[in-house]
């Protein structure tokens, strides 16, 4: 377990939020599964809630802005300057799904969509820090890159966010993590996915901690969801890949992959 006071360094992954048709059925499917207690974001945050356990934000929550939207889990980077990294992301040969903006005071933050087409945010903190609990039940615990175009996501995330890569490849899995710039420690990965077809885009993963895999893989299919990958041993824990009620996927693992 982890809690976080301070804003997270640059390019760390540090929040995961969930834009859905039915809040209502989100936020009970949530809070069953992780305990989650949900505060509302603020005066004028449109319905957005911040999920909370021990007192302390680890997701958000909220309506779609767009019915016509998928129902996904986005990963947010975090930035120094989100205007400087939209620039970069540009340069890079990403797109800006959304230019940068101010949230209130919560901070500023941009949508964008990365060279080998996966969907992140970057956040860039004013009184709202992301996560501010990670690698505990029902926190979050890792985020990584699925692309059949492993070297394009790698340069791109080099040149836009200044990160490294530690190489993990081993038989029959090709993969990297992502390391930040300030002190090297490792935050995310990439994964080359032979499972993705070379016209499907890339995507970010988003991982939850559970004290019990086992038992949260069998209550998510007692609230309507479906398992994608069974629960199964992996170097890191045991783990599986749900598919919630209204089709946003997560994956779900009983070690934390890093303690910031």
């Amino acid at each position: 377990m982890s809690t976080k006071i301070s804003n997270w360094p640059a390019a760390t992954p540090m929040w995961v939020d969930l834009g859905v048709d039915d809040l209502n059925a989100a936020k009970a499917f949530y809070s069953d599964l992780f305990g989650w207690e949900f505060v509302c974001g603020g005066q004028d945050s449109g319905d957005y809630l911040l999920a909370h356990v021990g007192g302390r934000a680890v997701a958000g929550l909220g309506p779609k802005q767009d019915p016509g939207m998928p129902t996904v889990w986005t990963t947010f980077l975090a930035s120094d300057d989100v205007d400087v990294t939209s620039k970069k992301v540009v340069a890079a040969g990403g797109q800006l799904m959304a230019p940068p903006f101010d949230v209130m005071d919560s901070g500023r933050m941009a949508l964008a969509v990365d060279s080998v087409g996966a969907v992140f945010g970057v956040w860039q903190a004013g009184n709202h820090i992301g996560a501010e609990r990670v690698n505990e039940h029902g926190a979050l615990c890792w985020n990584e890159i699925h692309t059949h175009d492993y070297a394009a996501a790698r340069a791109f995330y080099a040149e836009v966010f200044d990160v490294s890569y530690q190489d993990s490849t081993e038989e029959g899995l090709v993969y990297s993590t992502i390391r930040r710039p300030l002190d090297g420690r490792e935050v995310g990965g990439v994964h080359h996915d032979s499972d993705l077809s070379e016209h499907t885009p890339g995507h970010w993963s988003t991982w939850f901690a559970s004290d019990y895999v086992d038992g949260t893989a069998t209550r998510a299919l007692e609230l309507g969801a479906t398992l994608l990958r069974p629960v199964a041993e992996s170097p890191m824990g045991r783990m599986a890949l749900v598919q919630a009620p209204q089709g946003e996927i997560f994956g779900i693992i009983d070690a934390p992959r890093t303690s910031e």
